[in-house]
């Protein structure tokens, strides 16, 4: 599944989608930044309740598919300016992580 069709299927909000052609393979819930860096796999998404620009820098290391901010959170501007500039995909979603997770799990994600 592409990032674009997850944000369709999903109604996922998109503040930042310049790669939404992003394949996506599987999802890491997490707010600790070096447990993502670590553990998080290439392809993921990543559920946070984090928006500043550091988040984006992990999405890059990574080479995760998109970051998902859960609980309506918003991102900080630097870092949608940021992930426009390096080709971060970040969504949104008034849902829970744990709601959002048991979506992809039911949806086989």
């Amino acid at each position: 599944m592409t990032v674009k069709e997850l944000v369709d299927q999903f109604d996922l909000e998109v503040v930042a989608g310049p790669n939404l052609d992003r394949e996506v393979d599987g999802a890491y819930i997490g707010d600790l930044l070096s447990n993502v860096m670590a553990r998080a796999e290439q392809g993921n998404l990543w559920l946070t309740v984090q928006g500043h620009q550091n988040v984006v820098a992990v999405a890059l290391l990574v080479e995760l598919a998109a970051v998902i901010l859960v609980e309506d959170f918003d991102y900080e501007e630097n870092a949608v300016q940021r992930a426009c500039q390096k080709g971060v995909n970040l969504l949104k979603t008034r849902k829970k992580s744990y709601a959002l997770a048991c979506n992809f799990c039911e949806s086989k994600i």
